[in-house]
């Protein structure tokens, strides 16, 4: 789909060579001139920065990456490398790494497989075979259990039903279903949390969280909550989040990146550098609506130096 709710876009006038140019002088001969890397990297779209890399190649026959990687350091490095790789491997980079050695990352298969279309999903199994020659599906169940990994089965099959018009009495019976799973029952039944979250359209389960409401008195929100715990829990809730609203999602998982001790810089790089071509313009929105504070003023306050500075670039703006 063309995504137009992005805080980045196409660079006009565009000269690659120029740019290229321009990053080779930065990076030459002693000290880097961080100032003139970020604002070239944070205000072309990724498209753009490919072309710029092939410039530099033909150029200088150096690799682009390398050389930001041997010039700059820690965060400030991670977020300019980010923004270097190429759009359609994003997500594909970012979870063969979140199921590599010891331990996996869950945290990022959620928020990757919870909150992309069936559409994105379908390619990121592709692009994963080919770059990587293995099978997403095997390599997320080899490291993954129980009612987790049965989810993300269920969301990594990209079978969503499409959004058609609602049918009021399916409705209905699913909000019954859930409730009888969920609140009614001891014990819970999670397999009809994952069959009915993991399955049905948009539209649809916006109309049971309705219902749901109506009869239980409860958020499912709230249920799942009381009623799951672990992994799942985060997952089931993602699942929720996102069919309520992705940017709302996006915009409560960079609040929490940033909020109280210590920064996690890896979501914070993520969730920027993935939605700035997408719909950081509605994250902005929902961010300033539900927490008091700007996107733009909590990066300020909550970073520092070059890093922060390219935060703010991709950001794009204040919201006050």
């Amino acid at each position: 789909p063309q995504y137009t709710r992005g805080t980045v876009t196409a660079f006009a006038p565009f000269d690659a060579r120029a740019d290229a140019e321009a990053l080779r002088k930065a990076m030459k001969g002693m000290g880097t001139d961080e100032e003139t890397v970020l604002t070239i990297l944070t205000t072309r779209n990724n498209a753009q920065r490919q072309e710029i890399a092939s410039a530099f190649k033909t150029l200088f026959g150096r690799d682009l990456v390398d050389d930001l990687k041997s010039e700059l350091t820690g965060k400030f490095e991670t977020l300019m490398v980010s923004l270097m790789r190429p759009a359609y491997i994003f997500d594909a980079h970012a979870l063969k790494h979140a199921i590599k050695g010891a331990g996996t990352n869950e945290k990022v298969l959620t928020e990757i497989l919870a909150s992309r279309t069936p559409a994105e999903v379908q390619n990121i199994k592709q692009v994963y075979q080919q770059e990587y020659e293995a099978d997403l599906e095997d390599k997320i169940t080899g490291e993954t259990s129980g009612h987790f990994q049965r989810l993300l089965v269920v969301l990594l099959q990209a079978n969503r039903d499409p959004d058609v018009g609602v049918d009021e009495g399916l409705v209905e019976q699913d909000a019954q279903v859930l409730f009888r799973a969920g609140e009614l029952k001891w014990g819970t039944d999670e397999e009809k949390f994952i069959t009915i979250l993991g399955t049905r359209s948009i539209s649809h389960l916006r109309r049971v969280f309705d219902k749901y409401m109506t009869i239980s008195g409860f958020q499912i929100e709230e249920t799942i909550d009381r009623e799951t715990s672990g992994d799942l829990e985060k997952l089931l809730l993602a699942v929720v989040k996102c069919i309520r609203s992705v940017p709302a999602y996006f915009a409560e998982t960079l609040y929490y990146s940033m909020k109280g001790a210590g920064t996690d810089d890896d979501t914070l790089i993520r969730v920027m550098v993935s939605r700035s071509e997408v719909d950081l313009l509605d994250i902005r929105r929902e961010f300033r609506k539900n927490f008091a504070k700007s996107l733009y003023q909590m990066i300020q306050k909550d970073t520092s130096g070059d890093y922060r500075k390219a935060l703010l670039l991709l950001c794009g703006g204040d919201d006050d």
